[in-house]
């Protein structure tokens, strides 16, 4: 093994959605970011190794007509794979993380690498990564200012002394009807995922002797298994054993229990319409619910995700159902899930820091909370936006010369980054002094009550209850369409940033499964804008500074050479289908100086 030393602002451990979405943030930021991911592909639980696709909080409960979509970076991966990924391919996905990744000028990726320790510059500071990669023969040890574990399982933290606990709390210590009386190990287990494909013809299925037969559907009480296309999330195995430890073994028996689940299907009689239909994909990765949970300032629990809590220090948020499963897994007798719907929540930054590690960040699965606050937390979506929310605070760590713990004292100026950069919390708007557009006077070309022009200065990016928060044009009135912001004085602007209508109502992501799939508009989403031009108003001449057709991203922005502007001008010629032209927001800025 050859030895490679690295330096650099921010290590993330872990390429899963939240590591993913951690290094870009932070690298967009400014900030260096050696990226180390244990496997040969990025995105986790996502990816083609495991092919879960991505729930969040758009896929639960009534939201008063609130847009509960995640926005930010998952939203610009999940419209780049709408677009250009039509087939619904696994490997496609796996592609566009890997591009977007290697894309950022500011990212070193290191795929195949596994954390298998650190070195402490104290005892509550991390010093270096050691990381090895058994393919190139190569021993990493990375040296940074902040470290943020997107592993999971928390190995970085755990190796560094994070604290961390496992299992369930009892009902008593926070106050937790979901909560068993006692705490105890248990957790939610593993799945194996597996595709099928309808065939012409007949096909046979002949099961290894290995598999655990299910004869008839009475062994698979409260589990439906009447489509075929997509395995099930209830092939579920490991929450009494150790996910970490005994990782193999449960991968072992969850391959035992999903082929048998298929081998009932096309052999026990029951199914006969299944004739037809072949296994295409069987994953040999169990997508893992459930390991540790590290301890930060702050352990959020089921009151604040039952009761939709606005943290002052919010800086991502979640909306999944608090889904807790039967720690038996598919040998429960009981329901498979249960799940309690909940209202949008915010999740504090104070959750994704060490409490006594001083330079450590975490995001994804292993963020501080209770089990059964976890059971919201744990999906992808939220992982994803938590990720883009601590790699921000890595990154203005490293610029402010600060804490994590620290970092609180700077919370109004890490919320306004993240929005920003088209992330979403709860209760905040936009207050970025440098942002012209604030005091600007703004006209429009036609609106409808719903939708009055005024709303795109309001520092609202989405729906939220019964107001719309968007500039909608007159749908009589047809194309093109314009949205005009006046300034008190003569400006020199370099940058604009626009923020359009993307559907955030309707989830949208990569499924394999049909029926989900069916919710969703697969391609460019009919309300986004399409063609448009960018024009800065100087008396009566107007320089179009950007042009730009066939469009399909919600957040678009333009930097250009400095120009004298009395206004600013977006001239609609086109949507994606809508009649009419919907805007969020418009940000304008003369100065490199910005939140």
């Amino acid at each position: 093994m050859k030895t490679k030393r690295l330096q650099t602002d921010v290590v993330v451990v872990g390429g899963g959605m939240a590591g993913v979405c951690a290094a870009i943030a932070a690298a967009r930021c400014g900030v260096q970011v050696v990226l180390v991911h244990d496997r040969p592909v990025l995105g986790g639980n996502s990816s083609s190794e495991v092919r879960m696709h991505i729930c969040g909080a758009d896929c639960s409960g009534n939201r008063n007509n609130t847009d509960s979509r995640e926005t930010g970076i998952l939203e610009e991966l999940r419209l780049e794979d709408a677009v250009h990924n039509p087939q619904r391919s696994a490997s496609m996905w796996d592609l566009l993380l890997y591009d977007k990744v290697r894309s950022e000028a500011n990212i070193t990726l290191l795929l195949n690498t596994y954390c298998r320790g650190v070195r402490m510059l104290a005892p509550d500071r991390i010093a270096s990564v050691l990381a090895s990669c058994p393919l190139t023969e190569t021993e990493y040890i990375i040296s940074a200012k902040v470290f943020v574990d997107c592993s999971g399982d928390g190995r970085l933290g755990a190796e560094a002394g994070a604290q961390f606990r496992t299992g369930r709390e009892g009902r008593q210590e926070y106050g937790e009807s979901l909560a068993p009386p006692r705490p105890d190990e248990k957790k939610l287990g593993s799945t194996i995922l597996f595709i099928t494909r309808k065939h012409d013809h007949p096909i046979p299925f002949v099961a290894p002797r290995w598999i655990v037969r299910f004869p008839s559907c009475q062994q698979l009480p409260h589990r439906s298994h009447n489509s075929w296309e997509y395995g099930y999330w209830w092939v579920e195995y490991g929450g009494e054993m150790d996910t970490i430890a005994d990782g193999d073994r449960i991968r072992d028996q969850l391959l035992a229990f999903a082929l048998g689940v298929w081998d009932h299907i096309k052999n026990s009689g029951s199914h006969p319409q299944s004739a037809n239909w072949a296994l295409e994909w069987i994953g040999f990765l169990p997508g893992k619910r459930e390991s540790r949970r590290f301890i930060g300032e702050y352990v959020l629990n089921q009151r604040d995700v039952q009761q939709g809590e606005v943290f002052e220090d919010g800086v991502a948020y979640g909306g999944w159902p608090i889904d807790l499963h039967p720690p038996e897994g598919i040998l429960s007798k009981e329901p498979p899930a249960e799940q309690i719907d909940v209202p949008l929540y915010n999740i504090p930054l104070r959750c994704l820091y060490s409490r006594n590690i001083r330079n450590l960040f975490f995001a994804g699965r292993n963020i501080s909370a209770t089990h059964v606050a976890f059971g919201s937390t744990r999906v992808m979506g939220t992982c994803s936006v938590v990720g883009q929310a601590a790699g921000t605070a890595a990154a203005l760590c490293i610029q402010e010369r600060v804490t994590p713990a620290e970092l609180k004292q700077h919370i109004s100026l890490l919320q306004q980054m993240l929005l920003k950069a088209d992330a979403y919390i709860i209760g905040v708007t936009n207050s970025d002094p440098y942002d012209l557009a604030r005091s600007a006077e703004v006209a429009a070309s036609s609106e409808i009550p719903e939708g009055r022009v005024t709303n795109i200065l309001n520092g609202k990016r989405r729906g939220v209850d019964t107001a719309t928060n968007r500039w909608i044009s007159d749908p009589k009135k047809g194309f093109p369409q314009w949205v005009e912001l006046r300034f008190s004085r003569e400006v020199r602007l370099r940058e604009v940033h626009l923020v359009f209508d993307t559907g955030l109502h309707r989830p949208l992501t990569l499924t394999h499964s049909d029926s989900y799939h069916s919710r969703m508009i697969r391609g460019a989403q009919p309300e986004t804008i399409r063609d448009y031009d960018l024009q800065l108003v100087h008396g009566r001449d107007a320089l179009t500074i950007a042009s730009v057709r066939n469009n399909y991203q919600r957040f678009c922005r333009h930097r250009f050479p400095a120009h004298t502007a009395s206004a600013l001008r977006l001239v609609v010629h086109a949507t994606n289908g809508d009649p009419s032209a919907r805007v969020f927001e418009i940000r304008a800025y003369e100065t490199e100086q910005s939140v």
